[in-house]
């Protein structure tokens, strides 16, 4: 029995193999980008527009290779830049489901108006898709494979994660070399912020050691409300010290105004505060990526 049971094996594990060597493989390039989730578990805390607003500038300013990986159902990152999306690319749910493997997420991406800037398209059925996860053996490991060879391509690799950590979440994280941390200054957020650490911390221990947090950004930073500002400031370097951004993310309607409009904010007010803001932000993104 134990060897009719082995041959069985061996003929299943032949057919898989076939299976998959006829999958056309892409070509690896000659990059090898760094890894950034973009995670919060609150929502309402400048994700999304960090997001999309970080990648242009890495592109924009720093002739970077960049691309933006949407794994939230909502699909805000298409909305926000809609009008300077090409038309093209597949959805993110069929790479992330296929129950052969070998497809690579660079294989649905779509290129941009910004030079450089690459970015996945709206998919909705990555809702469906949260559920189908956790039913696949190395479910955590799905998104890090399908980017193998796609990190050769690019310089940069951001990933906008929904404002929970479910398993979409957690194959970002998963995925990535570092770990982006959006806070506005509000005690809710505070704690999420808490949250997330911990997570982290244990997808360090179990199942991504190389996974590190490149910073707690403080967004919708009110100027007005200084005391509030200082307080959540002083009480996030006591947790967590060095890792606090130095550049906040103040309030500036012009960003909201940017993507009701679909652009980015360098496209729809380039000399506006906020467009300063993320300007300087990928300036110390890039220091660090390169210290």
């Amino acid at each position: 029995m134990r060897s009719l049971l082995k041959s069985g094996i061996r003929r299943i594990a032949g057919a898989e193999d076939q299976t998959q060597n006829n999958t056309p493989k892409l070509p690896r390039g000659k990059h090898n980008a760094s890894v950034i989730a973009v995670a919060a578990q609150k929502g309402g805390v400048g994700k999304t527009t960090t997001s999309v607003n970080l990648a242009s500038a890495l592109a924009r300013y720093h002739g970077l290779k960049v691309l933006l990986v949407d794994v939230d159902p909502q699909g805000h990152i298409y909305t926000a830049i809609k009008r300077q999306v090409h038309a093209g690319g597949g959805a993110l749910s069929s790479v992330l489901t296929d129950e052969h493997g070998g497809r690579e997420v660079m294989e649905i991406s779509t290129e941009t108006m910004v030079d450089g800037l690459h970015l996945t398209p709206c998919d909705p059925r990555l809702a469906g898709t949260e559920d189908l996860l956790g039913t696949r053996m190395g479910k955590e490991f799905i998104l890090r494979d399908a980017l193998q060879v796609t990190r050769t391509h690019f310089d940069i690799i951001m990933i906008d994660c929904p404002p929970n950590l479910g398993n979409l979440t957690v194959n970002a994280l998963v995925a990535s070399d570092f770990v982006l941390v959006p806070c506005d200054p509000s005690p809710l957020a505070v704690n999420g912020v808490d949250a997330l650490i911990g997570t982290v911390s244990t997808i360090a221990n179990r199942l991504n050691p190389n996974i590190d947090i490149l910073g707690l950004l403080m967004t919708r930073v009110d100027r007005r409300n200084t005391k509030l500002n200082q307080a959540v400031r002083e009480q996030l370097e006591a947790a967590y010290g060095e890792v606090l951004m130095p550049v906040d993310i103040g309030i500036n309607n012009s960003l909201s105004q940017a993507q009701m409009s679909g652009l980015d904010i360098f496209e729809f007010a380039p000399d506006s505060r906020g467009a300063q803001h993320y300007e300087a932000l990928a300036g110390h993104v890039v220091e660090l990526l390169n210290g």
